[in-house]
């Protein structure tokens, strides 16, 4: 009997919006009431939730047709990856990458394990602190290319990268997309509880790291044991030996790259830029890229095509991924998950409610890919149900931060994963075999950070005196049932 071949990617996510049509056929259609906040952002109505009477059973039609919305629901994230494809095209043109992996090389080529950690660190520092994630894209090539050079494989690349997202959004102190706006929501003070975020970032990420090296350390002792031997490299087959010396224009070039990834990170903190500035941020520096090296404008402008076309199977993959949870919307059973997940959390102790909360983040997440958004959602259900089980609402806002930002790394709904995977080459069934055991490890960690603080109270100095909402989902969900 032959070995079962993990589908191609594409395949694996058509089939996973065939799934969610057929669910729409089977789990109860409904919804929650939903309130405007004074952020002018939608949140539900804890105890509103109803089933639907017009049912919207999705058809194969609809199906089909939900592929393209999926393409223009996307398209921030699509034009982002091209235009970004296309501007390190013109920068590889002018040498500046090879320059930059020859003295990188200099400094850590027999000292993997220190840029391994560094990635791993620096990474998850922006994301806790800013909340960065697609602004790494940039240099997932780059990583691909320097771990090629060192003996490592495309797959060390991107594990040092989402390694690094993952858990930075997962145990953020300060990340102004999940903690601020959980905090929020959960009627306790922004910032508060930091002291222990802080406390554990470390740790969990040299979980990440021990991940990454330890399957680092296997490639570099017989690169037969990468997942990827068997997958042709994004940079082609040619080894480059002798890397250009870093000369004036290509400094001036990495400061105006280090310049724009500053002025993105202001933009994002200072006046709420999204992807749409940020290519237009990446685009400048293109241009400025051309002036500095003089590099032909017809050439560029080749070089700019050529970086695009590259990365036309990670934008279908990226548009494909969305219209997952936009069959899930239409059909109307995207409440009905959330509701039915939080009902038997109210049957449990507190120790073991907590982990569940986790759990229940971790799969909504799948089909609420936006951090921001699934608390919107899931929040307004969770700090009534903490309060019900005498959970304070710090441990409940820990532990959706913890399933959101863990899961980010794993769930393929999540269209900035799919778009590193894709430029580096990775399919989506290999990345699973290399990231499921680190999920499972931050998951065990996670639940016992949970416990603990639930059993010391964190959270008890910040948390409100008791309001009507216990009493409002307890009453909501017996008449339920």
């Amino acid at each position: 009997m032959g070995r079962f071949k993990v589908p191609h990617t594409l395949t694996l996510l058509f089939s996973m919006m065939v799934i969610a049509m057929i669910a729409t056929w089977i789990v109860p259609q409904g919804s929650f009431e939903m309130q405007t906040l004074e952020s002018g952002r939608q949140a539900v109505v804890p105890g509103t939730f109803t089933l639907a009477e017009d049912k919207n059973y999705m058809t194969p039609w609809q199906l089909l047709t939900a592929i393209p919305r999926a393409f223009a629901s996307a398209q921030d994230v699509i034009f982002f990856v091209m235009i970004l494809g296309g501007v390190l095209s013109i920068a590889r043109a002018t040498g500046t990458v090879d320059a930059l992996i020859g003295r990188m090389l200099e400094r850590f080529g027999e000292k993997p394990h220190i840029l391994i950690f560094m990635v791993v660190f620096c990474f998850a520092m922006a994301s806790s602190f800013i909340g960065t994630a697609g602004e790494y894209i940039p240099f997932v090539l780059i990583l691909v290319a320097l771990c090629k050079a060192m003996r490592l494989d495309a797959m060390t690349a991107v594990g040092m990268t989402v390694a690094g997202y993952g858990i930075g959004y997962g145990v953020s102190a300060v990340n102004p997309f999940t903690v601020l706006i959980a905090q929020q929501i959960a009627g306790i003070p922004p910032l508060s509880g930091n002291w222990l975020r802080f406390a554990i970032f470390l740790p969990f990420v040299l979980i990440g790291f021990h991940h990454v090296w330890s399957y680092a350390k296997k490639v570099l002792a017989n690169p037969a044991n990468s997942m990827v031997a068997d997958l042709p490299c994004p940079l082609g087959d040619s080894k480059a030996v002798d890397y250009p010396k870093l000369a004036l224009k290509h400094k001036l070039i990495l400061t105006s790259f280090v310049a724009t990834i500053a002025l993105v990170a202001y933009g994002i903190k200072a006046h709420g830029w999204y992807l749409y500035e940020l290519s237009a941020c990446f685009i400048a520096w293109g241009l400025a890229t051309v002036v500095i090296s003089r590099l032909s404008a017809d050439i560029a402008a080749q070089k700019f095509i050529d970086g695009a076309m590259e990365l036309t199977t990670t934008a279908i993959l990226i548009g494909v991924a969305r219209g997952i949870s936009l069959v899930m919307e239409d059909g109307q059973i995207l409440h009905s998950l959330v509701h039915g997940m939080s009902l038997p959390l109210s049957y449990v102790g507190a120790e073991i409610a907590v982990v569940g909360m986790l759990i229940i983040q971790t799969l909504l997440n799948f089909f609420i890919p936006s951090g921001s958004g699934q608390a919107f959602v899931t929040m307004p259900l969770m700090v009534p149900l903490a309060d019900l089980l005498e959970i304070p609402r710090q441990v409940a806002v820990l532990a959706y931060q913890f399933g959101d930002g863990f899961s980010n790394m794993i769930i393929p709904t999540n269209a900035i994963l799919m778009g590193i995977i894709g430029i580096a080459g990775i399919p989506y069934g290999h990345w699973v075999r290399f990231c499921l055991p680190l999920i499972l490890k931050l998951m065990l960690a996670a639940s016992l950070v949970l416990v603990l603080a639930v059993v010391f109270g964190y959270g008890d100095d910040v948390q409100p005196p008791a309001t009507q909402n216990s009493t409002v989902i307890s009453n909501s969900d017996s008449n339920s049932n």
